[in-house]
């Protein structure tokens, strides 16, 4: 009834009108607007934004097909846990163990599986990765970006730097060339590619933020590239790229406490390394057999340096470059090959690139005196090759270094050497000689400097007695030694 109303009321009210404009009532029930209709002005980027766009469009074109997932399986033997009485004693576990072995529960076998990224360097199926990805692993699957799997086998591994080389039984394959690491500058693009949380093909984008970070404790050699472009879990092993899509560092670590930090190991070191496991299956590295450290204001004030520059040698190694090239412990390097050195993985980074005998011209520091110092780098031997060949330097079971001059004045003759390791269970150590201890006489024989105690020692036989006298703290004595 009410619309009706309202029909006729309409109706009264235009029947007073001379004329009506029903335009309105076309333009209100005929309008097709939509909210879409209308659009705002269409932007039009500077030219060398849309540049940039499609520079990082190509980089994706040419590496999303070259990097890889990598999935790994490893077995793992685990007892379940169970309550052991006697807090955990050696004797008594071997006892409850042995008794109850039929109803305490069994090892079981599981697998652990993790995930990673690499990337192709040949067209044949070498693939590059983080030895982390890879190490222990069972089993290595690798997935392309095409969705096709293959088996994959370790060609060698680099747990030093963190780098491994893979391969699958493939041809034709896409692949990513290697940049020049050396040329990069801080602020320019970086562009990391991988797998986080297993997301396939993820591309990021950001700055080089540094370059030659190191003293990080990631790996043992570090001058890593630090870059804000995201790297999560998963990103392991992936390729660091430039804007011309070559490789300038492949993608390792992550800072944990931070968002947006990390590291990426250079192309150029990483690239030696990479042919040395093709062509070998194995590392070859240069060695100069020093210990190094940094040389603090501190340091430098209590050796009696003017000024705390360049690194600080701690340790020769027997028969090593350096020891054959006269460097000695206290010696202070300040250059190699004209390039000043302000921390050890200054000198490190040199030696680790040259090859086997290149020869190294050193500046170096002795008793505020300046000489040069010329090495020949030999092969670098295994860590357990080294460890045996100090142990068993000599009958004694020691090792010592020069006296420092600070140490010459604090001394009660001037003279000696300073005793800096013990081997445990040598005679030395039997025989009660502490490192710290300074040596003035082996059998009434003047020891004046490490040659001098190196001679001595060689003359000596075994199953002799002899005498040495020291110093320890402020006090002198003799100490007998069987040999």
């Amino acid at each position: 009834m009410r619309k009706y109303v309202i029909f006729f009321l309409l109706i009264t009210i235009f029947s007073g009108c001379d004329s009506i404009d029903l335009s309105f009532f076309k333009n209100l029930f005929s309008s097709k607007k939509t909210i879409f209709s209308e659009q705002p002005q269409k932007i039009t980027p500077p030219e060398q934004i849309i540049n940039i766009q499609q520079a990082f469009e190509k980089v994706a074109e040419v590496a999303l097909p070259a990097v890889v997932n990598i999935y790994t399986n490893q077995k793992v033997r685990v007892r379940p846990f169970y309550p052991m009485p006697f807090d955990d004693s050696p004797l008594f576990r071997d006892f409850f163990e042995d008794f109850f072995n039929d109803i305490l529960p069994k090892e079981r076998e599981y697998k652990s599986t993790s995930l990673g990224s690499g990337f192709i360097i040949s067209s044949d199926g070498y693939i590059v990765t983080n030895d982390h990805v890879v190490r222990n692993a069972d089993e290595i699957s690798v997935k392309l970006h095409d969705k096709r799997t293959f088996k994959a086998r370790v060609v060698g591994r680099d747990p030093k730097t963190d780098v491994a080389v893979i391969k699958i039984n493939a041809n034709n394959l896409a692949f990513l060339k290697f940049g020049d690491s050396g040329k990069i500058k801080i602020g320019q693009w970086a562009i990391a590619v991988g797998n986080p949380f297993g997301l396939n093909g993820t591309l990021t984008v950001g700055v080089i933020s540094a370059t030659g970070r190191s003293n990080l404790g990631i790996e043992t050699y570090e001058d890593f590239i630090q870059t804000d472009a995201s790297i999560n879990p998963g990103n392991s092993g992936g390729p660091l790229l430039n804007i011309y899509g070559e490789v300038i560092g492949i993608n390792t670590a992550i800072v944990a406490a931070g968002q947006g930090i990390g590291f990426a190991i250079p192309a150029n070191m990483a690239k030696n390394i990479i042919e040395q496991i093709i062509k070998k299956g194995s590392i070859e590295r240069s060695w100069l057999g020093v210990g190094i450290q940094k040389l603090t204001p501190e340091l430098a004030e209590s050796m009696g340096i003017k000024k705390a520059e360049g690194i600080l040698v701690n340790r020769i190694y027997e028969n090593s470059p350096a020891e054959k090239a006269g460097l000695k412990e206290g010696d202070v390097i300040l250059e190699c090959n004209g390039t000043k050195l302000e921390d050890p993985s200054d000198l490190q980074k040199i030696v680790i690139g040259s090859p086997i005998g290149t020869v190294l011209k050193l500046k170096v520091l002795r008793e505020n005196k300046t000489i040069f110092i010329d090495i020949k780098t030999d092969k670098m031997p295994s860590e357990e090759k080294i460890e045996k060949s100090e142990m068993s330097k000599n009958l004694l079971g020691i090792k010592v270094r020069d006296l420092l001059p600070k140490e010459k004045k604090e001394t009660f003759y001037k003279f000696g050497v300073v005793v800096v390791e013990v081997m445990p269970n040598s005679p030395a150590d039997l025989a009660g000689i502490m490192e710290g201890d300074i040596i003035f006489t082996i059998n009434q024989k003047q020891i004046k400097n490490s040659n001098d105690f190196k001679q001595i020692i060689s003359s000596l036989k075994k199953g002799s007695i002899i005498n040495i006298f020291l110093q320890r703290d402020n006090r002198t004595f003799y100490i007998a030694v069987r040999l």
